[in-house]
């Protein structure tokens, strides 16, 4: 008889933390990712997975090529909240960004970025709810040598985020266990930029806040924020 499953092991399966573009200089869109991998050495080739949903993965398919761009601890919350739970359907992600297009006239992100690849999809691999494209690296260069890639796991414990519900690691709330009950505060803290929801300054509870209410700084849903 099979255990039952406790999600929390999944955390400690370890992910890198990246802004995975597609497109070219008319129309450009990236996501964040924690699914990027290398897969084979000669030659070099790196998978990378997208939902079927997101924008990114229709300009991958239509370009056949995609970048990935190596994000640092000290990425600015505005990265996550644009490139992670916002959609490019809505809006212009690249727009204010500093952007350079690699071989394939395709977006890269150069903003918070330690490193980047281009890739030419090889192969693509329909897994369910997500698309796996596999790229042979065309081009890697290295932009800082001084800062730390960051991980997923450092996202999670030290900047308190969680992954949108869009990526392949999402899990959902209430599956998850806790030992501990929540200390009432009134303040709630959005997990992407930061953003303190105080409900003695704004007057109203913050579990009264309709369903659909967004952090009025980076776009995030209601349950991406915790008690603090």
């Amino acid at each position: 008889m099979i255990d039952m499953i406790n999600f929390e092991a999944l955390f400690k399966v370890t992910y890198g933390l990246y802004i995975v573009c597609s497109g070219d200089e008319d129309r450009g869109n990236g996501f964040i990712s924690n699914t990027v991998f290398q897969v084979t050495s000669e030659p070099a080739k790196f998978a990378a997975c997208c939902n079927k949903n997101n924008f990114t993965s229709e300009l991958i398919e239509k370009h056949g090529h995609f970048s990935v761009s190596v994000l640092h601890q000290k990425t600015d919350s505005k990265i996550y909240g644009s490139f992670g739970y916002k959609s490019g359907k809505d809006f212009n992600k690249l727009e204010g960004m500093n952007v350079k297009y690699g071989i394939t006239r395709t977006p890269i992100i150069l903003d918070d970025s330690i490193a980047y690849l281009e890739c030419k999809v090889v192969h693509k691999f329909d897994v369910g709810t997500h698309l796996l494209f596999i790229g042979e690296l065309i081009d890697a260069q290295l932009l800082d040598e001084t800062n730390e890639p960051i991980t997923y796991s450092y996202y999670r414990q030290i900047k308190k985020g969680i992954a949108p519900k869009n990526a392949p690691t999402y899990i959902d709330k209430s599956k998850l266990e806790t030992n501990t009950a929540p200390i009432k505060s009134g303040k709630y803290k959005c997990t992407v930029c930061g953003h303190i929801y105080d409900e003695n300054k704004e007057g109203v509870r913050f579990a009264d806040l309709p369903d659909n209410w967004k952090c009025p700084v980076c776009g995030a849903d209601k349950e991406d924020f915790i008690e603090v």
